[in-house]
């Protein structure tokens, strides 16, 4: 580009040192000024004096260049967009008192006066004339009249070279601003890392031979693609352009879905009562491993009955009967978790001191890691997120090697073709992708606001997506191939010891397993560490969503004290679990799980997708999206998000209605009552949407007609903007 490094070393040497001019995308050429120039002007665009004005358009940031300056107070050199129109453009348009166009100084008349905001006019001396207010707004502003960090032409004094070629500076300076990520692997690590959590080591592989083997691949993948990605594709395109929590953003979409936020804020709130009990058991197990024998490995414990019979070290001549209990059996049953001492729900006993005092070291740790923001929780998981992919590998290589591995490989993967006639293999596996990728809990939209604005989310989706799939498939090599090894021990089939299924499958027959391995203290230990970290990842995503959505809702009251409120959330989902750590805990924990976290949270989705498909609309979604990207999402995505999302989400409400969760713990069968209780706690959360519409209608002003128009109307003045602009002329 002619005269380009030219008046970039002009820049560096003379004019205005405290303007980021190194960039070479905050430079124009005069050649293309000059053809700009020829380009038909706005009405809006004004001639003072009878002078026709000089000028560069501000539509010709558009291009290239303007992403790169977009893009460039968040460090992301990384940024793919193409697109024709930026936001800084777009503000420009839409805000014109904003950017005015800037009259090169070298080239202005000598007796021109002071042109409109944003034109800054050379005298003789070559200096910009004028007042301060003239040109400026007011000390300390620029002529958009938005702070200004640097000190103004006019306060300066400095001169305009003759021989430099008229040129656009803008630059961007930090204010109020949204807090970003580090790097951009804070970002997918922190996405992966949600995603992939305790139920892509446990539920997957038993979902997967429990539906066909191999056979159930089809329908999972087909759900995925047609429900499962386009979801988590579209929340991260609605929280990275909007830049907003799961509370805050319905204004800008439909303002009487709100409540889908508050809703979505209690159900994270549950899950925290009862996911991180999970993980003090794990905590009690990785405590417990620091032994020279693992604990679990022999029947001579205080704790054992006379119904343990431990097969692996009493010869071949021990026979396994329908009675006999496993010493890993007994340790999960009556030494971590003490269901002995329960009645049930209505009996949980005392609280377990053991598993109060693992519990609050988690949530220790959760704390400092999140209570800075992503900048911190962005280093985290660094290691959360990258460890259980290391240990699944180890594992894996171990598995492989034992006897009767490939026993469980081909249980896992031999299809069972006529499986996939029976409806419920179809509603499992769209279960199942809905809850692995996790859209629906706030966590995508909070993470995705703190992306830059031109970041390539599609990728994101589709590359993190693909991670958390293929980390559920590996981890059934993982768990089958120690089955296969317990089945072969055993002189049983692989049936009859797959049998045990979500938190019992890790700690009573993986656990198992591991006991009997050559270095068995060295596995369990990365394996139980594993699976802390598989959960302090989720954790970490879980409240994040919460603290982001409560912030935006309530900036002013909550900006300034983010350690406090998060010590206060720390607080009451401690509180909150100390249920689960009683005697009888494991009883709350299954009731939690089936019932505050299945139906709700997939209508509170159900009704998300209407909102932005229906209400908000397909053709305005995409436009945001072409903003962002440079390109609109083609047919393909628009069709899953207006009919085959709805119909798939639909297709797991009426499941969940016609084959309600069986509670059943160990040898408990719930009572009666429980299943109204479960139901109860589902719509504690649910109420918050109709709750707030009836609120909104009432409050909002008008005949009703008015009051529904103005409800379903995304409220005005959205700053497309995502940064301050300061521009000169020079």
């Amino acid at each position: 580009m002619r005269g380009s490094a030219e008046a970039k070393q002009c820049l560096q040497n003379e004019i205005f040192p405290l303007l980021c001019v190194d960039n070479p995308a905050f430079l124009r050429s005069e050649e293309d000024e000059s053809d700009q120039s020829q380009q038909p002007q706005p009405q809006q665009r004004r001639k003072r004096e009878g002078h026709p004005a000089q000028h560069s358009q501000s539509r010709g940031l558009s291009g290239p260049s303007s992403s790169t300056a977009a893009d460039g107070r968040h460090g992301n050199g990384n940024n793919s967009s193409t697109s024709s129109t930026t936001p800084i453009a777009v503000a420009m348009e839409m805000n014109e008192p904003m950017m005015r166009e800037s009259s090169p100084l070298s080239s202005a008349p000598e007796n021109e006066g002071l042109q409109e905001k944003g034109r800054l006019i050379r005298g003789d001396n070559g200096a910009p004339q004028g007042t301060e207010k003239e040109f400026a707004g007011e000390k300390g502003s620029v002529s958009n009249g938005y702070p200004s960090a640097t000190q103004s032409p006019g306060e300066g004094g400095t001169v305009a070279m003759p021989g430099c070629p008229r040129t656009l500076v803008v630059q961007q300076t930090p204010g109020s601003h949204r807090e970003t990520w580090s790097k951009k692997m804070d970002f997918l690590l922190s996405v992966i890392g949600y995603a992939v959590d305790l139920g892509n080591v446990w539920r997957f592989p038993y979902i997967c031979y429990q539906n066909g083997g191999g056979a159930f691949l089809l329908p999972y993948l087909l759900m995925a693609l047609f429900g499962g990605v386009p979801l988590f594709y579209m929340e991260l395109a609605l929280g990275q352009y909007h830049r907003s929590g799961c509370i805050s953003i319905w204004k800008h979409i439909c303002p009487i879905f709100k409540g889908i936020g508050f809703a979505i804020c209690i159900i994270a709130l549950y899950i925290a009562f009862y996911y991180n009990t999970i993980m003090a058991w794990a905590m009690y197990y990785f405590l417990s491993s620091f032994n020279y024998q693992l604990p679990w490995t022999s029947c001579g414990n205080p704790w054992n009955t006379i119904n343990c019979t431990n097969y692996l070290q009493s010869g071949d001549n021990v026979t396994w009967e329908p009675h006999s209990i496993s010493p890993a059996e007994e340790f999960y049953t009556r030494r971590v978790l003490q269901v002995h001492r329960s009645g049930g729900l209505h009996d949980l006993g005392s609280v377990s001191w053991q598993l109060a005092l693992c519990l609050l070291f988690i949530f220790t740790i959760v704390y400092f890691s999140i209570w800075k923001g992503v900048k911190t929780s962005g280093k985290v998981v660094w290691v959360t997120a990258t460890f259980p992919y290391v240990v699944l590998l180890v594992l894996l290589v171990r598995g492989a090697t034992l006897p009767g591995a490939w026993r469980g490989v081909v249980f896992y993967l031999k299809p069972d073709w006529s499986k996939l006639l029976s409806t419920t293999v179809w509603v499992d596996a769209a279960a199942q992708i809905f809850f692995s990728l996790g859209p629906g809990f706030g966590v995508l939209l909070a993470f995705a606001s703190y992306n830059p604005f031109h970041n390539n989310c599609y990728k994101d989706a589709i590359v993190t997506s693909s991670i958390n799939c293929l980390t559920s498939f590996m981890s059934g090599f993982v768990i089958f191939t120690v089955l296969g090894y317990m089945a072969e021990m055993r002189h049983l089939e692989v049936s009859e010891v797959a049998k045990d299924t979500g938190p019992s499958l890790l700690f009573i027959t993986y656990a198992e397993a591991i006991a009997n391995m050559p270095a068995s203290t060295f596995f369990a230990i990365i394996f139980f560490l594993m699976i802390i970290t598989l959960g302090l990842d989720s954790t970490f995503a879980g409240l994040e969503g919460v603290i982001t959505a409560m912030m935006d809702e309530f900036p002013d009251l909550l900006s300034k004290r983010r350690e406090l409120f998060v010590l206060g959330i720390i607080s009451v989902c401690f509180l909150g679990a100390l249920t689960t750590l009683t005697y009888g805990g494991a009883y709350v924990v299954k009731l939690f799980e089936d019932y505050a976290t299945g139906a709700p949270v997939i209508i509170v989705v159900f009704l998300e997708v209407i909102a932005v498909s229906w209400f908000y609309g397909m053709p305005r979604f995409c436009r945001d999206v072409q903003l962002m990207l440079g390109f609109s999402p083609g047919w393909y995505w628009r069709i899953c998000w207006v009919a085959i999302c709805p119909i798939f989400l639909l297709f797991i409400i009426c499941s969940f209605l016609v084959f309600p969760p069986q509670l059943k713990l160990f040898h408990y069968d719930y009572p009666p009552w429980s299943t109204v209780l479960g139901y109860c706690i589902g719509i504690s959360s649910f109420i918050c949407v109709p709750a707030y519409m009836v609120y909104l209608l009432v409050v909002t002003p008008g005949t009703l007609k008015q009051r529904l128009l103005k409800s379903i109307t995304p409220e005005p003045g959205i700053e497309i903007p995502r940064c301050d602009i300061i521009t000169n002329a020079v």
